[in-house]
């Protein structure tokens, strides 16, 4: 039987040992699902306070449930630790680090560059590594292989290297790790089959590409099509508001027809690991093709225009009421990128604090979900809903949590900004209705 045979036969019989690199949105509920699995694994992350509150049974996402952490520790089979020297006595390696942008908006690939370092330190024949984290197409090809290839091992004959990009949609109450589709695009045939029978272990469908280079595209495709929508609804937005058009009337009308058309909604901006990110990954890759990526540039330039939009959509709501921004008590009610969803990544509603402190309001933010903030160097701290609502001249919904007594905020607040179109299902009065400015 030869080497990959038998790596297959103990992916297959749960007997293979995997460890999954950065336990965070993407590397927990994965190391979760392969305890599940009935694969013995190990989680290794390089802050060790990660790691702490993991072994205390805290999940610490707003996705995974303590109680899934609590009963994987307690089968024996997760184990957790900042050193990566247990990849010696590792079948798999699994590397769910962040790739983020950095200042100049370029990929920041340092993250998984040090995590491939590691693992090629203690590479060993028949082993499987596996990259989750986003990448530009290439990237697996011309940088992950032969830097693994630096221990002496050869790629397809003595381990195996495959790139499976990660499907999280946090606050997604349908689709998790188990049942979203797993793509996997291996640096050879031997490859990509290897890697095939590992997920099939874990998840419940498997699609295979040509390459890891393919695999790559998927995931920024993906994204990129969700931006460039989201970038064409939010000037839709814009066009609506010059026209004194309800926006939301008209994406609820057009929804109407049953082909040809998709809903998605416009908001206060892009947030999140994923969306504003990976577009530019692509984009950035195409430069070096000396080719322009018009679709995604554009759509970029509209979605980090929308902030400002909101900003000014709250000046002419509190003009309209004789007061101006500088000196007034504004309200952001949540903060997160995302409704449900404890994760500020990205989050435009960061960046509406940051501009209205900057014109001088008095600004502060209600969101259970995250206990303080840090913008341009101030920190604040949430205001639960009770104190928010005293002396307030204005609401802003920036992420409409189902937590939120809307119907309270609208109630009491003088002035409300809706981004998210959260208030149209309330039963409003008259007076309620004049209060509400929507995006």
């Amino acid at each position: 039987m030869t080497n990959q045979n038998l790596l297959k036969q103990r992916l297959q019989e749960q007997s293979a040992k995997i460890a999954v690199i950065g336990l965070g949105y993407v590397g927990l509920p994965l190391a979760a699902a392969c305890v599940q699995a009935g694969f013995s694994t190990v989680g290794i992350d390089v802050d060790p306070d990660r790691i702490a509150t993991i072994n205390r049974g805290e999940s610490g996402l707003t996705d995974l449930p303590d109680e899934t952490i609590q009963q994987a520790l307690q089968t024996d089979r997760l184990q957790t630790q900042v050193e990566y020297d247990v990849l010696q006595s590792c079948d798999v390696a699994i590397i769910c680090v962040p790739t983020p942008l950095n200042k100049t908006k370029d990929p920041d690939l340092s993250f998984v560059v040090n995590a491939l370092r590691r693992v090629r330190d203690f590479l060993h024949p028949d082993m499987l590594v596996v990259l989750e984290s986003t990448t530009y197409p290439g990237f697996t090809r011309e940088v992950a292989l032969p830097l693994l290839e630096e221990s002496g091992l050869t790629c397809g004959e003595e381990f195996c290297l495959a790139f499976s990009p990660e499907r999280t949609d946090p606050g997604n109450p349908e689709y998790g790790v188990v049942n979203t589709t797993k793509i996997v695009g291996g640096c050879s045939e031997v490859c990509t089959q290897v890697a095939r029978v590992l997920y099939e272990e874990i998840i419940q469908s498997v699609y295979t590409v040509s390459s890891t280079d393919s695999a790559e595209m998927v995931k920024l495709f993906e994204n990129t099509f969700r931006a460039v929508n989201i970038g064409l609804v939010n000037e839709v937005a814009l066009m609506c508001h010059h026209l004194k058009i309800d926006t939301w009337e008209v994406i609820e009308a057009a929804k109407t027809k049953p082909f040809g058309f998709m809903p998605f909604y416009p908001g206060p901006g892009l947030g999140g690991h994923c969306i504003p990110v990976d577009p530019l990954y692509l984009s950035w890759k195409l430069r070096s093709h000396n080719y322009t990526a018009r679709f995604i540039e554009l759509a970029q330039a509209i979605n980090a225009s929308m902030p400002q939009h909101v900003v000014q959509l709250i000046s002419d709501a509190l003009n309209a009421h004789e007061k101006a921004i500088r000196g007034s008590r504004i309200t952001l009610f949540g903060v997160t990128y995302k409704k449900n969803v404890g994760d500020t990544r990205e989050s435009p509603a960061i960046e509406i604090l940051g501009i209205l402190a900057r014109k001088g309001a008095q600004v502060g933010f209600c969101d259970p979900l995250v206990e303080r903030i840090e913008v341009d160097g101030v920190s604040y701290e949430q205001t639960p809903l009770v104190d928010t609502l005293e002396n307030m001249d204005a609401a802003v919904i920036t992420t409409d949590h189902d937590v939120f007594d809307l119907a309270q905020v609208v109630n009491r607040a003088p002035l409300i900004v809706d981004t998210r179109n959260a208030t149209t299902g309330l039963k409003l009065s008259d007076g309620e209705r004049e209060k509400v400015w929507r995006l």
